[in-house]
């Protein structure tokens, strides 16, 4: 029963549910009592003749876009007759086990012909809903859909399907599905194109480290000079350049950990940035998520390095050793990390723009002497990297790619920005707080 006072607080248009308050022309049912679910199959893996054929074949590791039309594997009409099953055009695939459902949700539309396996279910929608708008209310409900998500033996995640055929489902007149869908479709293909972009100017950005790194192609007015081509131990270089190692062009050092223990006094109201391995993202460090106090840096003998030092890491397994960073303030640094300031005959963003382009290079040399691969700060001592003659040249060099990373830097905060736009976008519209249409006059219920 609603109050009185309740009922002042519902705005025109809108309506009281056991949920909380929707859109007065909405309905509130259940997922279930809109879709009819059909189950997958795998073939026989013994079959090869099975997976010759050209028919994709989803699985919980291909279904990651809202709108499914091809697989990584593919099935003879013989393979689906035998263990798999077609799924209809416009039913929605939802995975419903595997270990991807501890993270999220994962639905897309069927645009195309294909077959899908037992992992997944196809919900058909009946005639009342818009068959993208269950895809997106499905990937929309993603944090209350989670909740629902138990662990198998194999630590795999399984979404119970009797669960999801009773969770709430919120359901605008059909025109308005359609132009909720259309709206956060259009938001995925910007996302989309974006995605796109990055990548391709991230591809380009590594084909200009390639040429220009290594002296294939020079930047006027250093291209004039007709030094010719010389061959060297890392290949053939410009007349010009020379190859060095890290020893010979800077000074090494590193950093410790202050004690834990002395928190307090070590760690609390603390001013001077402390890097550890995460924080080195390949470019520039302006901050850390830890600071330490100035009586850290006397008791523990840290030492604070100037800005411009380059930044390495030498141990935390193959996703960590390698990774680099420059900083753009004076910073001290943990036990695993080398700490490389440049003389003032070489240009520092040089040197970190080589070690980003050459970083699979330490898997090579990673040692095994301890639980993790690593390497050691001789082995980043020893590091040889081609080197133009004249410190101009360099800083040349890094200019053009800094260029670049500011390009890809604002790409990436544009695309961080519009998948939280969405984000927001999918709460607001899938739950009625924000129409597409002009609300009709409701009874306030």
């Amino acid at each position: 029963m609603v109050s009185v006072m309740e009922k002042q607080l519902i705005p025109a248009g809108y309506k009281q549910t056991e949920v909380g308050v929707i859109p007065a022309d909405w309905e509130l049912s259940t997922i279930g009592e809109n879709t009819h679910w059909m189950s997958g199959g795998t073939p026989s893996k013994q079959n090869d003749a099975y997976w010759a054929g050209k028919i994709p074949w989803i699985s919980g590791s291909t279904l990651k876009s809202c709108e499914i039309s091809t697989s990584d594997q593919f099935l003879t009409e013989e393979a689906v007759d035998a263990g798999s099953k077609m799924a209809p055009l416009n039913s929605t695939l939802l995975l419903v086990r595997g270990s991807a459902l501890h993270n999220e949700i994962r639905a897309g539309l069927v645009v195309a012909p294909l077959a899908f396996n037992q992992d997944v279910k196809a919900l058909v929608p009946n005639n009342s809903i818009a068959p993208k708008y269950l895809t997106w209310y499905l990937l929309g409900m993603n944090a209350n859909l989670l909740k629902l998500v138990s662990s198998a033996g194999n630590s795999a995640g399984v979404l119970d399907t009797a669960l999801v055929k009773n969770f709430n489902f919120f359901k605008p007149p059909k025109s308005e599905q359609t132009a909720i869908a259309n709206v956060l479709s259009d938001v995925d293909a910007l996302i989309a194109a974006l995605e796109k972009l990055i990548n391709k100017k991230s591809a380009i950005k590594t084909a200009a480290m390639q040429q220009l790194l290594t002296g294939k192609k020079r930047l006027p007015p250093f291209g004039q000079l007709n030094t010719g081509y010389k061959q060297s131990e890392l290949g053939k270089i410009p007349g010009d350049w020379e190859v060095l190692d890290i020893q010979a062009m800077a000074k090494i050092g590193s950093g410790t950990t202050p004690a834990r223990i002395q928190g307090d006094r070590y760690f609390k109201n603390g001013v001077s940035c402390w890097v550890k391995t995460l924080d080195l993202n390949y470019s520039e460090i302006r901050s850390t998520e830890e600071l330490v106090t100035d009586l850290a840096l006397k008791e523990t003998c840290l030492q604070v390095y100037p800005k411009g030092t380059v930044l390495v890491a030498m141990y935390g397994g193959f996703n960590q050793i390698g990774r680099t960073g420059i900083l753009n303030v004076p910073a001290a640094v943990n036990q695993a990390i080398v700490a490389i300031q440049v003389s003032g005959n070489y240009d520092s963003r040089y040197l970190l723009d080589t070690l980003n382009y050459r970083v699979e290079y330490w898997k090579s040399v990673a040692s095994s002497s301890r639980k993790d691969p690593n390497i050691t700060s001789l082995d980043i001592k020893q590091f040889k990297l081609i080197l133009p003659a004249t410190k101009q040249e360099q800083t040349a060099i890094a200019n053009v790619l800094s260029d670049m990373d500011k390009d890809l830097a604002a790409l990436q905060q544009r695309l961080h920005k519009t998948q939280q736009i969405k984000q927001g976008m999918m709460q607001e519209l899938l739950t009625g707080k924000t129409r597409l249409v002009e609300p009709k006059g409701g009874q306030n219920a």
